[in-house]
């Protein structure tokens, strides 16, 4: 008696399955790219609403950031009889709170300066000799216009930088390595070395004469003591520094600190921000879906088309997984055609617009990678369903069709 044996379908390697996939690309190859070209107008229309949008935030972002927003006075109350005294160390102890970047101090010596020694004591042109740290330009984001600001060389000798209305009240108005200017401080002579531009943060500054720390104590009596310090830390935690920074510099007495409230452009960037995050999500979400759906359209439609192919496949002995697999494979493999030249596509139109614009680029590259997996996911969900009905398909009505 002869035993029948049973015939199982093929099993067919990952590479047979991509194979069988290109196959519907190879042969309408107009169609599959109009297809992928649904999909890349839905990526690069993600990128570019994430990109352009990004690339404007980053330019308002560093115009809002020169307005210091996380930038902090801190002062003793005056008119305070006896007088509030910080410590000399009161910087170092500043510095040591963890989400503090920068500190910087300055003191008034309680002397005058005068464009020479003829001009009496007492006319002082309303200007103020502060004793001032080296690091104190970055904390405040001034810069200098003519000459430059102490470092450590110059601040241990008799060297002075004059804010931009101290300049013009003394009548200098640049500086030249062959024509030093000299003012009188108190009763020595010091050598002007700088000049400041306008310090928006710190207008203060602008009347004030600058000498070096160590300049001060040596030759105005300076005992060390900081009247004034600045104080820049990470913007989320700009409120948790302010409540510290008066009982870090005064323990005994903290209500006689003052401490200058957060800049209002703070609350502009974390609005901004919030507002953005938004944005981007909801077009985002929406170009994908409107890529998903012209995937879909075109595998059904692919699906009606090449009946006859199914139903041979299946005469053949291809088996229904086989089927999902090919119509599958080439969903997922459009969308990621269509997603890597929708990223080239975004994240070109992004930079040039955005260098068009004087804006700094932002190539969003998570957006770009998630834009990619995305395509890749829409192509799998959008070609679940063509997939599956092409392999319900009987033979007999496959190949039946006209």
């Amino acid at each position: 008696m002869t035993r029948r044996r049973s015939i199982a379908p093929v099993r067919l390697a990952p590479g047979d399955i991509l194979r069988l996939g290109l196959i519907g690309i190879r042969t309408h190859k107009l169609r599959a790219a109009l297809s992928a070209l649904g999909i890349s107008i839905g990526i690069a229309t993600l990128v570019l609403v994430i990109g352009i949008p990004a690339s404007s935030q980053r330019a308002l972002m560093e115009e809002l950031s020169a307005l210091g927003p996380n930038l902090l006075r801190a002062e003793p109350v005056r008119d305070r009889d006896p007088p509030v005294l910080l410590e000399p160390g009161a910087v170092g102890a500043v510095r040591r709170i963890g989400p503090v970047t920068d500190v910087s101090a300055v003191a008034n010596t309680h002397v005058r300066i005068r464009r020479s020694d003829r001009v009496p004591e007492s006319d002082g042109a309303g200007l103020s000799v502060l004793a001032a740290r080296t690091d104190l330009l970055p904390t405040v984001h001034a810069r200098v216009a003519s000459g430059r600001f102490l470092d450590r060389g110059t601040a241990r000798f008799p060297t002075v930088v004059l804010g931009h209305r101290a300049a013009q009240r003394l009548g200098v108005s640049e500086i030249r390595a062959d024509r030093p200017v000299q003012v009188a401080v108190g009763d020595t002579w010091f050598t002007v070395i700088g000049i400041l531009a306008p310090v928006p943060l710190a207008t203060d500054l602008d009347s004030t004469a600058l000498v070096g720390w160590d300049a001060a104590r040596d030759r105005l009596g300076f005992d060390g003591r900081p009247t004034a310090i600045y104080v820049k830390a990470d913007e989320n935690r700009l409120e948790a520094v302010r409540n510290v920074l008066a009982p870090t510099l005064y323990p005994q007495a903290p209500g006689l600190v003052n401490v200058s409230r957060p800049s209002d452009a703070l609350a502009a960037k974390r609005a901004t921000e919030s507002t953005f995050s938004a944005l981007f999500l909801g077009l985002g979400a929406v170009a994908l879906l409107v890529g998903g759906i012209g995937v879909a359209n075109t595998m059904v439609i692919s699906v009606l088309e090449r009946r006859r192919e199914i139903g041979l496949r299946q005469a053949l002995g291809a088996s229904r997984g086989q089927i999902r697999a090919q119509f599958l494979t080439e969903s997922v493999v459009l969308s990621g055609l269509g997603g890597v030249a929708g990223g080239v596509i975004g994240t070109t139109a992004t930079l040039g617009y955005a260098l068009w614009r004087g804006w700094p680029p932002v190539i969003p590259l998570d957006a770009t990678g998630a834009g990619f997996g995305s395509a890749l996911l829409v192509g799998m969900a959008a070609g679940v369903y063509p997939s599956i009905r092409a392999a319900r398909l009987p033979p007999t009505e496959a190949l039946a069709t006209p």
